[in-house]
């Protein structure tokens, strides 16, 4: 029997872009001709995959059909929320449609999620799918590149890789010393048959379970469309399916996966990207000259715009601010000197600073390497001209 993949779609993507900004979900924005949506797609055109299932909101209905069209997937099924309720009322939602055989194989997806090596990935699904069982569930998690406090974590044990604790994004200091006893980042995949979420539910979020079941039998449907009821699923709870079923589980096993993953859930996740992929980017349209250096306009987004600074030996930007931007900087080679109001730090390669709007900065380079930075600019003007200068050694304070 093939895994029907549902892909889970409604997230707002709240963290890269104030709210007053009002751009569209993490999983939609065009990060160079790409989208995550797209790159999830494309994860699931394999054959140990049925079609998917789609789980969104009411109102990006027109913007998922679009996508579907834009990147010919003729067949799928749709399931639309009618409030925003977190994972949990999504996942079992979804698992109820009448057609799924109560042995079948279920993977969830979330849609906002990068994975590079998408053989690894399907190759490592096709080889837990046999284990499954009414019982077990299966997560998935990726070995840590560093110590971050933006995911959850999991430990497993070594015989079995059964899952034995759950923490929560834990700060810095916890993750350096979980990371030591090989716990492994939560993705928030996962890998179940349809009988065993339902009998997880029974057990643990019967009350849930019942609204989600009223939810999809009083469901409005138009062609692939499902429709969950909103008065019934207005009262079903706003949680996530971790702490709802995967916590308070026995039967969780891990499937421990080494690749590159991210969620690109910040600027310094999206920066550190655009350090693996600018080659695709590069040509003579982009390239600028400054007396310091010179920048490459890598991408340019709905209110964002990712560049890559060169800042040549001896050199520095002005000092100077923004008055309609803010700035993430990501070193990738070299040894800065950064200045931020009234503070200088050194940052070192891989690290990521942050330059809110208004602040007074700059960049200097002392040595003979070259110092690059990967830059994401954020804001509803992005110029050049939205530079006020206060000190510039090339003369161009007027």
């Amino acid at each position: 029997m093939k895994i029907k993949p549902i892909i889970l779609c409604g997230g707002a993507g709240t963290r890269l872009f104030p709210t007053s900004f009002n751009n569209l979900p993490k999983q939609f924005i065009d990060f160079g001709g790409w989208t995550l949506f797209q790159k999830i797609l494309e994860r699931v055109k394999n054959p140990i995959y049925d079609f998917p299932i789609i789980s969104s909101n009411y109102k990006y209905e027109k913007l998922i059909k679009r996508f579907l069209k834009k990147y010919k997937i003729k067949k799928y099924d749709l399931i639309l929320e009618p409030f925003k309720k977190n994972t949990a009322p999504a996942v079992i939602s979804s698992a109820l449609i009448e057609n799924i055989p109560s042995n079948q194989p279920l993977i969830f997806l979330p849609a906002d999620q990068l994975i590079d090596n998408t053989n690894s990935f399907n190759r490592a699904v096709k080889q837990n799918a046999k284990k499954l069982n009414e019982n077990n569930i299966y997560i998935f998690g990726i070995k840590p590149r560093e110590a971050s406090d933006q995911f959850g974590y999991f430990l497993s044990t070594i015989r079995n890789d059964k899952v034995i604790k759950f923490i929560e994004k834990p700060n810095q200091s916890t993750a350096k010393k979980i990371i030591k006893k090989n716990a492994y980042w939560n993705s928030g995949i996962f890998f179940m048959r349809k009988d065993s979420l339902l009998n997880h539910c029974k057990k643990y979020q019967p009350a849930l379970l019942n609204t989600c079941i009223n939810s999809v039998k009083k469901a409005k449907h138009k062609g692939k469309m499902m429709f969950l009821n909103s008065n019934f699923y207005k009262k079903a709870d706003e949680i996530s399916f971790d702490y709802a079923v995967l916590e308070k589980a026995k039967n969780i096993f891990g499937v421990k996966l080494n690749l590159l993953w991210s969620d690109l859930g910040s600027w310094r996740s999206i920066t550190l990207l655009f350090s693996r992929i600018k080659n695709m980017y590069y040509s003579k349209k982009n390239t600028f000259i400054k007396p310091w250096g010179k920048y490459f306009n890598l991408h340019r987004g709905k209110y964002f715009l990712i560049k890559e600074l060169v800042i040549n030996k001896n050199s520095s930007i002005s000092l100077q601010k923004h008055k309609y931007r803010s700035e993430h900087w990501t070193i990738t080679h070299g040894k800065p000197k950064v200045t931020i109001d009234n503070k200088i730090i050194y940052p070192k390669i891989n690290e990521t600073v942050f330059i809110p709007l208004g602040s007074v900065h700059r960049v200097e380079n002392n040595f003979k390497e070259k110092v690059k930075i990967i830059e994401a600019q954020v804001g509803k003007v992005l110029k050049e001209t939205d530079i006020t200068r206060y000190v510039d050694q090339y003369g161009r304070i007027k």
